[in-house]
Formats: C-alpha cells, sequence, structure tokens
C-alpha cells in the first residue's frame, strides 16, 4: 500500500503565498511523476503542475510563472510553492504520483488539501 499525504493549504489573502507538501509512503521502489491538480467546486480536475523523478517540471498556462514545483528524492516529497495568489485560484489541491511497486507503476491520488484566497 500507498499513503500520499498532502499539508500545507490554508487561507490566504490575495497576492499571498502557500507551500503545499505531498508525502509519499508505503511500499515503494520509486517515485516517478509527481504532480499537482486542482478542482474548485463544480468544475472539473486539472492539472497544476508535474515534475518528472529527474527534475523536469511543466506548468498548465495559468501558472504562468506564479508557481513551482519542485521535489526531494530522498524524502519522496513533492512541493508546490505558489505565490502571487488569485482569487481564481482556490480549490481543493490534490497529490498525484505515479509509482514504481513490486509490481508494476500504479498511480495514486492524496486526499486533498484546500487552498483559499479571500481577504
Amino acid at each position: 500500500q500507498v499513503q500520499l499525504v498532502e499539508s500545507g493549504g490554508g487561507l490566504v489573502q490575495p497576492g499571498g503565498s502557500l507551500r503545499l507538501s505531498c508525502a509519499a509512503s508505503g511500499s515503494i521502489f520509486s517515485v516517478e511523476v509527481m504532480a499537482w491538480y486542482r478542482q474548485a467546486p463544480g468544475k472539473q480536475r486539472d492539472l497544476v503542475a508535474r515534475i518528472t523523478s529527474g527534475g523536469t517540471a511543466n506548468y498548465a498556462d495559468f501558472v504562468n510563472g506564479r508557481f513551482t514545483i519542485s521535489r526531494d528524492n530522498a524524502k519522496k516529497t513533492a512541493y508546490l510553492q505558489m505565490n502571487s495568489l488569485k482569487p481564481e485560484d482556490p480549490a481543493i489541491y490534490y497529490c498525484y504520483c505515479n509509482i514504481h511497486q513490486r509490481d508494476g507503476r500504479h498511480g495514486y491520488w492524496g486526499r486533498g488539501t484546500p487552498v483559499t484566497v479571500s481577504s
């Protein structure tokens, strides 16, 4: 079994910053792609950013240079530094990991951490 635990969400004023973390644990040979998605009420879940085990990162267009994804492979942890948060950024932010296990590669989701942007 694999667990993904997200943390770091909360309430922030417009223009503020938050840093999300996602820690993977359990039966893991290696963590391949780590990604952040978000889902606002009534909307679909959208990719925010993803990063490979080698450190190559990709971002959704709406990020526009405001967010940075990173990872610590030794800790099996991904981070999302979010700056210049806007009123349209509130959502549940979910971590997704593609993990190499004994029986192959599997995708896992965390339970999500809420981000609220309000003055």
